[in-house]
């Protein structure tokens, strides 16, 4: 582990409350030493409207504030949040690594903001459920991420041979140190296949006992094969039978069943990638009965409807399980994240060569999954706050403050406190960005967002202590990330 005398960041946006911001230094080694306010005076993000005021604003400060010290880093006024949490990636190693891999999902991570990711348990070979598959991931990782990183545990069909065996690499994989456990009602993984109710109630009970969580990817399995084997017997191969085999009534029909796993078990039961204002009613409701019942979404689903799948440079972009939906759901799904039903903001990163991958005329071929962990800091921002769905208080509680406390990665991740890690952002919220493939640090370089235009941009990114990432450039070499545990 690297130690780093004490520097200090100077001239510091931090967020105070809702939309205010204050100028602060933060005095800093491996940890956050100090948060230093420069003045009581509050600046609301209304009174910066453009990089013109910006520009000003600097230039009025700086004849009233004290130059710089040698050695002490100008923060430029730019915001700095806490390193944000991806809670929700795939980057595939070791596997699938034709597709991604740490290296470049950590890259394009540390290039969005993002200082700690949990990497999924079933797109790796072997899938990570048990002890000793976690120890072959832990050693395929050295020296492979530039960024900090945790493991998620898998519970798969295979792992059901009896209850003592199933029971054994969960408490295991939970004591080995795993955030959480993911399962699915439908898969398309011949090695970590789905579970049926009966087990995936017998694996929330088990889960209960660990103390952890349980994820899942909830769309029902009997209402998404009927309606596919219909629609391929057809020779329908468009994208519309493949958007109508999931629609929002088979996330609710899973949501429905997976309510009631919570109820009997009391297990903490988490919904990915929710997409619907069906399921997010459906959450809440859960929630207003006490039940431990939670859930994330993504930028896609906060951003796209079905009619962009009609859009040619895009539409297989696009394809991910669940789809897109339309834009009364889009609506429920940003307001779900301003009341709180909805705990944070994941990317369900996942991408792949788009060129072997993404350009089939046959829509059930195309592969589902998008690489998002660049651009979810800055979209958040640009369409969540500068848009005004969002409070700048909560975009940063949905990047990291909710993920890091959620997974108990507290007292070292997600916040900007005293004692903390020393990872943090500086975003410049006055910087537009226009997204484009070629310039993207993932492995597959392809995007949904193509050509759109972003009102904020990471400039750089901390990691306890260390620039991992600055103006467009790698800092540190690979292997500085470590893997971290639950507290």
């Amino acid at each position: 582990m690297e130690h780093h005398p004490v520097r200090v960041l100077r001239h510091v946006f931090i967020s105070y409350k809702d939309n205010q911001l204050q100028l602060a230094d933060v005095f800093f080694d491996d940890r956050i030493r100090e948060i230093r306010p420069v003045s009581d005076r509050l600046i609301d993000l209304k009174d910066i409207q453009s990089p013109e005021d910006w520009e000003k604003f600097k230039q009025q400060m700086r004849r009233v504030l004290e130059p710089d010290s040698a050695g002490e880093i100008d923060g430029e006024f730019m915001l700095l949040m806490p390193g944000a949490v991806d809670a929700h990636v795939h980057f595939n190693t070791p596997g699938f690594e034709d597709r991604e891999d740490f290296e470049h999902g950590s890259l394009a991570a540390a290039a969005g903001g993002v200082s700690t990711v949990m990497d999924m348990p079933c797109t790796s070979v072997p899938p990570v459920t048990s002890e000793h598959h976690l120890n072959l991931k832990k050693e395929a990782l050295q020296g492979r991420s530039l960024i900090d990183y945790a493991f998620w545990g898998g519970i798969a069909a295979q792992m059901f041979t009896e209850k003592k065996h199933l029971e054994y690499l969960i408490h295991h994989m939970s004591e080995a140190g795993v955030v959480g456990f993911k399962a699915y009602l439908i898969s398309g993984m011949p090695d970590f296949s789905d579970l049926s109710l009966e087990q995936m109630k017998q694996a929330a009970g088990l889960v209960k006992k660990s103390g952890k969580i349980l994820a899942v990817h909830a769309e029902d399995k009997a209402l998404v094969l009927e309606r596919q084997k219909r629609y391929q017997q057809q020779g329908d191969n468009r994208w519309q039978a493949y958007w109508s085999s999931r629609d929002d009534q088979a996330e609710s029909t899973s949501i429905s069943h997976l309510i009631e796993i919570c109820r009997s078990t009391d297990c903490p039961i988490h919904i990915v990638h929710i997409s619907s204002a069906g399921g997010v009613q459906q959450v809440e409701q859960a929630q207003d009965q006490g039940l431990p019942f939670t859930a994330e979404t993504c930028p896609h689903y906060l951003h796209f409807t079905k009619a962009d799948f009609e859009n040619p440079a895009i539409g297989n972009y696009l394809k991910t399980a669940p789809p897109v939906k339309n834009r009364e759901d889009k609506e429920a799904l940003w307001n779900g994240l301003a009341n709180a039903t909805l705990s944070f903001v994941t990317t369900d990163h996942a991408g792949c060569d788009p060129v072997k991958e993404k350009t089939s005329s046959n829509f059930w071929e195309v592969y589902g999954g998008i690489p998002g962990v660049e651009h979810r800091v800055p979209f958040l921002f640009s369409e969540g706050v500068r848009n005004g769905r969002l409070t700048l208080q909560q975009a940063i509680g949905l990047l990291a403050e909710n993920p890091a406390e959620f997974f108990r990665l507290t007292p070292q991740k997600g916040r900007l406190e005293q004692g903390f890690d020393s990872d943090f952002a500086l975003i410049n919220l006055w910087s537009e960005q226009k997204i484009s493939a070629t310039s993207m640090h993932c492995k597959g370089k392809y995007t949904p967002f193509e050509g759109q235009v972003f009102s904020a941009e990471v400039h750089e990114t901390y990691v306890r202590g260390s620039c991992v990432f600055k103006g467009g450039e790698q800092q540190k070499k690979f292997g500085y990330g470590q893997w971290i545990t639950p507290n």
